[in-house]
């Protein structure tokens, strides 16, 4: 095992394993010895300080959406956590946590956190939680915000989550992140549309 990383290929490409599982640190780990990235590094301490035995992994592209992020992960599109923020009329982000083939429900949401929510834009996002739309992980904020967890993630022994940036994901077992989230489960999804 070399400061650079272990490497393992898969049917996305080629991806680097990054240092948070015992005896891999975070100094300069990726392609070819870069420093991590202070967003890579927030999430990969969050996991550390909550003792979870998790490893960031790099992928060769981008995944901005879920349906990305499961075939770079090899899991099922449900077993992706979406992290989506929304903005209440007080200005306070709030954060859900979905799986990845759900939509959160404007509704329910704004239900659960007592106020009218809209889409927080990026800027927001950046400066409250220090990571970019399409790179939020649900751990590492620079704020600690709210957070509620749709339940459907619960079914699976494990998922997968951004880990600070678009081309790194985690594996996490769902109680796991529960916890370290400190996560309200709580029906938050629209109900599936029938057609017929």
């Amino acid at each position: 095992m070399s400061a650079a990383g272990i490497e393992e290929a898969t049917s996305g490409g080629l991806r680097r394993l990054v240092g948070v599982a015992p005896g891999l640190g975070i100094g300069k780990i990726n392609n070819g010895g870069d420093a991590m990235s202070k967003s890579l590094a927030r999430v990969v301490e969050a996991l550390r300080a909550g003792e979870v035995d998790a490893q960031a992994i790099e992928m060769q592209y981008e995944s901005r959406t879920s349906a990305q992020a499961a075939e770079a992960a090899g899991c099922g599109l449900d077993q992706i956590v979406k992290s989506i923020l929304f903005q209440g009329e007080s200005g306070r982000l709030y954060l859900f946590l979905t799986a990845g083939g759900n939509q959160v429900d404007p509704a329910r949401a704004s239900a659960l956190a007592g106020e009218a929510l809209g889409r927080a834009d990026g800027r927001t996002v950046r400066d409250v939680t220090g990571f970019a739309i399409g790179g939020v992980a649900p751990v590492g904020h620079l704020t600690p915000i709210p957070v509620w967890m749709d339940p459907r993630l619960m079914a699976f022994p494990q998922v997968w989550a951004a880990a600070g940036t678009p081309r790194h994901i985690f594996a996490i077992a769902p109680q796991a992140l529960h916890r370290l989230t400190g996560a309200n489960l709580a029906p938050l999804t629209q109900e599936p549309s029938v057609t017929g």
